[in-house]
């Protein structure tokens, strides 16, 4: 009788993910106005790609017979959920477009400011938030939710403290945990809170959609202020708004230059697109890298390319924001000094150049490169980490120097709130990444060889490093730098 029950779940399991494939298979055929397939987000392109991924997780789970990390809130649990919202917002996207065999939508669904326009974009931009999420819980197919890393440090220590292994939890449990550190008023914000964090619209909060929200509205210790200010009380924030909408809505300022609004990207989740009218009339939209969107608009403001929030005279302040954090303190122990001297070396030194200091962190690892190296190694189409391989969800700028006092007790003290951030930015027992061959003005060797660019060599053998915790005989102190480029113009 024991064993029948897991076969039972099983097999409603495998009923629903049936009935999910087919329902989007039917949907795809209801897509066959060609005005359907324009600017991603884009239903034709969404829909198969959504099915294909509920085959691989649906064959995983097949082949893994149930075994492996389950528990409340596991993979059971988010199939559940997930499976449920995804027919329930399929229904919906299929009561507005046409039936099987009509080629032609109705022209109100194409008319700009119509309702059933703004319903079937917000449906468009939900079922895109499912993709990504479904993709980054369950890569090839896989189960990963309890493994997931945050890409904010802190955001990630408190999911896992509060959280445990689980993935996803129903929106007032979530809400209660999230006021231990965040307290939350009880009235309409809480509802504006629970519609920018629960993208899907399922009613529960997954660890992805968490990522997604403290990407979007770093730092983490003042996660709800920057909240309130961007999202709620800032006239130019547009919430489920597409690259084709924001120039649509732009279309009405284009004689009023620094006119402006933003909104979380489509196709990049976690990073936000800023749409302008520049000086000559062009509509241009912008994702600002590796820094907060209120700092990446108070630059913007200064250089007279966002004045008028959605076109309004009142633009409003965000200095209040700007507040410094606590530097990050690293410690660096006497052994790693004295490897660092063997190589000829510092710890501030780039290791893959060996010719710029350290300025970008790699998010969520957190390594540390110089940003020449990290952009050659992105433009070779790599977009992990070169040391440990790992995924980049973001960057961010910094700048290291040396802490001129010696250790004190304040200092014994910080290091130990920081024992989880030094893991980060201490070198690991992981393999050096390839040297990349970038253009210098005075070469470390006249015997330097010169390869043809992006030509990246193989993984050279680990060198192994100390990993254990010292008093720290030098003092290392890494600050969030203003430096930081925007760019990724086009569609987001």
């Amino acid at each position: 009788m024991a064993a029948a029950a897991p076969r039972g779940r099983q097999w409603r399991e495998s009923s629903a993910f049936g009935r999910a494939v087919k329902l989007l298979q039917r949907l795809e055929e209801q897509c066959g106005d060609p005005r359907l397939a324009s600017s991603p987000p884009s239903l034709r392109d969404l829909l198969p790609r959504t099915a294909q991924l509920l085959r691989e997780v649906a064959h995983a789970r097949r082949a893994g017979g149930g075994r492996g990390p389950e528990g409340p809130g596991g993979a059971e649990d988010f199939l559940v959920v997930y499976l449920a919202n995804l027919e329930a917002k399929s229904r919906q996207v299929a009561a507005l477009l046409p039936p099987r065999g009509r080629k032609t939508a109705n022209d109100e669904l194409f008319r700009k400011g119509s309702r059933l326009r703004r319903q079937l974009a917000k449906l468009t931009l939900i079922f895109s938030h499912m993709c990504a999420e479904l993709s980054a819980l369950f890569p090839g197919g896989k189960y990963c939710g309890h493994t997931y890393q945050l890409t904010k440090i802190l955001a990630h220590t408190f999911w896992r403290d509060h959280c445990g292994a689980r993935c996803v939890l129903p929106w007032a449990e979530f809400e209660m945990l999230l006021c231990i550190c965040h307290p939350v008023e009880p009235d309409c914000t809480t509802l504006a809170l629970r519609s920018t964090i629960d993208l899907t619209c399922s009613g529960h909060v997954s660890v992805f959609e968490f990522d997604i929200f403290t990407r979007l509205f770093q730092p983490w210790p003042t996660l709800l202020k920057n909240w309130q200010l961007l999202a709620v009380n800032h006239p130019g924030y547009m919430a489920f708004l597409t690259y084709d909408e924001v120039r649509a809505r732009l279309q009405t300022y284009r004689d009023k230059p620094g006119s402006y609004i933003f909104r979380p990207s489509c196709t990049r989740p976690g990073q936000w697109a800023i749409g302008f009218v520049s000086s000559d009339g062009n509509i241009l939209q912008t994702i600002p890298l590796n820094k907060p969107l209120f700092q990446a608009l108070l630059e913007g403001q200064k250089e007279g390319f966002y004045l008028y929030p959605d076109g309004k005279n009142h633009n409003p302040d965000l200095t209040e924001l700007c507040q410094m954090e606590p530097h990050q303190r690293v410690h660096v122990s006497e052994e790693q000094l004295q490897l660092y001297w063997a190589m000829d070396s510092t710890f501030e030194l780039c290791k893959i150049c060996a010719e710029s200091n350290k300025d970008v962190k790699v998010e969520p690892c957190g390594h540390l490169l110089c940003s020449r190296c990290l952009a050659t190694w992105q433009h070779s189409a790599s977009q992990t980490c070169p040391f440990c391989r790992c995924k980049i969800k973001g960057q961010e700028a910094v700048s290291i120097h040396e802490l001129k006092a010696s250790a004190t007790a304040e200092d014994s003290e910080d290091s130990n709130d920081n024992k989880g951030e030094l893991q980060q930015v201490t070198p690991s027992n992981r393999p050096l990444p390839p040297r990349l061959n970038l253009p210098t003005e005075s070469p470390r060797s006249k015997c330097q060889l010169r390869v043809a660019p992006l030509a990246l060599p193989r993984l050279r053998a680990p060198l192994t490093l100390p990993r254990f915790w010292t008093e720290a005989s030098a003092s290392l102190e890494i600050t969030s730098s203003p430096r930081a480029r925007e760019g990724a113009r086009g569609n987001s």
